[in-house]
Formats: structure tokens, C-alpha cells, sequence
């Protein structure tokens, strides 16, 4: 009676240990090249095995019976990830006016246009780095697209934009005599950091901004100039880390960026001034750098056009001189680099920033990490996305041409999967096309 107790008891427990079997595939991806991002390794002629939304298994082969999607004739990375994005900016205007005369709703309508864009050039994987509205649609957008009912990448929002009054982040300009209610993401003191904090983490906010310094694109703000103090944002850092949440600093000026790296910041956004005493200390605390080059640099380029304030672009000429060296001094103390555009013309610039970072020095396949792995990782979702490996969700792009040689052609993106779901299909060009404004 006992040896058969015994029996059974063992039989159960081995049942509790038994690894249920694998999934079958439903589909196949075959890649003519495979760029292994973690090492810059290329197979040829790979198989990427999908069960569902995920990848199952890298293989020479693909089982009979499953549909395969021929890519021999590309090379195929994982999905891009771009950690600097704003959903709701308008791309036709850098005007102050016309963000007063828009509101919140044409902003979040701006907002899915954008996110269809940003699928359509490879980006699966959205970082929002703040938006103005007080009441969050960035938080609605998120949850619609998780929900499916927009089409857009998987987003990661930050929720306001912390500013000090009159800071870069305290809106428009107005005169002295137009009262007008307090901003909800102004914060004077460590007090008011408590508050706004805690707001955007109760409604919803999984990183939380800070304006370190001034800006550029506003007209009265001095990015010279730290605004935030650094016990402000050292108590933005303890809140939020408390809560499980990650803290990004806009610093463009070298003693912002230092208060903010010494904060205990996660990332710094633009650094564009870092000096030597702030790149060591960026180094000793592995804090992240989102350069955001391009996007000075396309400015050059559309000048006023837009309607951009005077000041504002005269700030852009001044700045766009220390960003190359900057950048070269991020590299030479090894500052983990992450890829971001901050531009609100999404269509235009989301890709150039690939070239803008191998022009500045890093590598092409440093380039190819920064838009994958290395903004994973500091997302905090590599187990996710940002590699094609088993157990990750099946987010697969494919360029023609070889971007370890030559960088640019990661701007012309020729194919797009999102979890097992075909977004863009060089062999169905018509699917699902991409409205353009008119």
C-alpha cells in the first residue's frame, strides 16, 4: 500500500515538471540575410519559424504545410525602435499659433496618422517622450493600439513634460497681463515634483520627463541654462523609481546634463553640449544617451518654412556647432547610445537619424543596436523585442542592400511584420497603403 502511494505521488510530481510541447509555427519568414543585431553576424538563407505573435525558432528549413514569406532578396533585421518620438506633433507647422488654435482631439487625430508612419518606415516600437495635453491621449493611443483598434507600433509613453515656470515645457509665451490656470506639469519646488510625478503615474505614465534645461524650440528658454534643481529631479528619481517606473532628462546644456546624470536620471535626451566631467559621469552611472542628431540637422534645412519663431531657429544654428563634438566625446567614454529623432515630421525624418549617428561617428552595426537592442534594453523590454530570437514577439524588417556597409538603406524599408501581422509587403505594395497629407 505504501510503494503504491509512493507511485503515484512520484507520477505526480513528474507530471507538475513536464514541459508542455512547443507550439507549431503558422508561418515563415525566409531571409536571404539575417542580421544577428547582438553581434553583427549574418546568416544566409534563414528560416524565422513564427508560432502566433512570437518567434519559435531560427531554422534552414521551414516545415511543409505553413505559408512562407519570401524575403531571399533582402536583408531582414528585427523590428526598429525609435526612443524619442512625440505622437502628437503636427507635421506641417513648428508654429506656436497653430498649436494654440489646435485642439487636443485634431492632436490625437495627428497622433494615429503619426503612429501609421512610424509602422510603415519599420518602427514597431515607440518611446513617447511627453506630450502637452493634461489629460493624456498619449495613454489613449497606447491602450488603442495594445487593443487594436488603431494600427500603430507597441508605445512606451512618458506623460508631461516637467517643466520649472517659464521653463522649456511651460508652453507659449504670453504677455504679463493674459491670466491663464497653472500648467499641471509646472513644478517650482521638490513638493510640486511630488504632485506632478505622481500624477502621471496614476493616470498611467511608464517613464516619467523632465525639462533638466532649457530647449531650443521655444523662443524664450535658454538651453544653456539648468532649470529643474537637482534635488527636484534627485526626488523625481526616488518617486519613480519607487513605483517601478524610469525617469528621461531633457539636457542640452553641460551643467543640466550633470545635475541630472548625478539625479540619478536613467537617460539623458540630446546632451548636446556634454562636456568631459559630464561624460565621465554619464559613463560611472551607465546612464543611456538619446542624441536626437538629426533632428537639429533637418532643421537647418526647413529653416522658417514652417513658421518656426526667429529665436528659436537662431538657437538651432548656434547649438548644431557643439553637437558633433558632443557626440564624439559620448563615444569615447563608451556612453551606451540609443536611437531617437524628436522630429515632428515623422515621414521625413524617422530614418534619417541612421545616417546622422554613422556621420557622428558610431558604428554602422552601433548604429543598428541603437534602434534595437540598446533601446530594448533601456526600455526594459529585451526580453520583447529588439532581437529576432526565440520568444520574442515577431517584429521583422527587411531593407534591400546591406545596411552594415551602407547605412542609408535602412531608409527605405521595403518590409514590415509587427507580431506575426504583414504591415508592408514589397509583394503586395497595395495592402495597406499610407495616407499622405494633403
Amino acid at each position: 500500500m505504501m510503494r503504491s502511494t509512493f507511485a503515484v505521488l512520484l507520477a505526480l510530481v513528474l507530471a507538475s515538471h513536464i514541459v508542455p510541447a512547443q507550439a507549431p509555427p503558422t508561418r515563415a519568414v525566409l531571409a536571404g540575410k539575417l542580421i544577428d543585431v547582438r553581434t553583427g553576424q549574418v546568416r544566409n538563407h534563414a528560416y524565422i519559424l513564427i508560432a502566433g505573435d512570437r518567434v519559435q525558432s531560427i531554422a534552414d528549413a521551414a516545415p511543409s504545410g505553413i505559408p512562407v514569406t519570401d524575403l531571399s532578396a533582402y536583408t531582414v533585421l528585427p523590428g526598429l525602435i525609435d526612443a524619442h518620438g512625440h505622437i502628437l506633433s503636427n507635421p506641417t507647422s513648428q508654429n506656436f499659433a497653430d498649436e494654440l488654435r489646435s485642439s487636443v482631439a485634431q492632436d490625437t487625430v495627428w497622433g494615429v496618422y503619426n503612429l501609421r508612419i512610424w509602422l510603415d518606415h519599420g518602427f514597431t516600437s515607440v518611446r513617447d517622450a511627453c506630450e502637452g495635453p493634461p489629460d493624456y491621449p498619449q495613454f489613449a493611443l497606447r491602450a488603442s493600439v495594445e487593443r487594436g483598434l488603431i494600427l500603430g507600433p507597441r508605445i512606451t509613453a512618458a506623460g508631461s513634460c516637467i517643466s520649472v515656470s517659464g521653463g522649456h515645457g511651460d508652453g507659449a509665451p504670453f504677455s504679463p497681463d493674459i491670466q491663464l490656470p497653472r500648467p499641471r506639469n509646472v513644478a517650482d519646488t521638490v513638493d510640486d515634483i511630488d504632485h506632478v510625478v505622481r500624477r502621471d503615474i496614476k493616470y498611467g505614465a511608464d517613464w516619467i520627463k523632465l525639462m533638466a534645461t532649457g530647449g531650443v524650440m521655444d523662443p524664450i528658454s535658454d538651453y544653456h541654462v539648468q532649470e529643474l534643481s537637482e534635488a527636484q529631479m534627485a526626488e523625481a528619481v526616488a518617486v519613480a523609481h519607487r513605483a517601478g517606473k524610469k525617469v528621461m532628462a531633457h539636457a542640452e546644456g553641460a551643467v543640466g546634463i550633470k545635475a541630472a546624470v548625478r539625479a540619478g536620471v536613467d537617460s539623458i535626451e540630446h546632451g548636446t553640449m556634454l562636456d568631459e566631467e559630464g561624460a565621465k559621469l554619464m559613463e560611472e552611472h551607465h546612464t543611456w544617451l538619446v542624441p536626437t542628431l538629426y533632428c537639429f540637422q533637418h532643421d537647418m534645412i526647413t529653416g522658417l518654412s514652417k513658421g518656426r519663431d526667429p529665436a528659436s531657429f537662431a538657437k538651432g544654428k548656434e547649438i548644431l556647432a557643439a553637437q558633433g563634438p558632443a557626440f564624439k566625446l559620448a563615444l569615447q567614454h563608451n556612453i551606451r547610445i540609443v536611437y531617437g529623432t524628436d522630429d515632428d515630421d515623422v515621414d521625413e525624418a524617422v530614418s534619417k537619424e541612421f545616417g546622422a549617428l554613422v556621420r557622428g561617428g558610431l558604428s554602422t552595426l552601433g548604429a543598428l543596436q541603437a534602434a534595437t537592442i540598446n533601446a530594448a534594453t533601456m526600455l526594459g523590454k529585451d526580453k520583447d523585442v529588439g532581437t529576432l530570437e526565440p520568444g520574442r514577439f515577431a517584429d521583422i524588417v527587411a531593407v534591400q542592400g546591406d545596411p552594415l556597409k551602407d547605412i542609408t538603406v535602412m531608409e527605405h524599408v521595403a518590409f514590415v511584420m509587427k507580431g506575426g501581422q504583414i504591415i508592408k509587403d514589397p509583394a503586395h505594395p497595395n495592402r495597406n497603403p499610407v495616407l499622405h497629407i494633403k
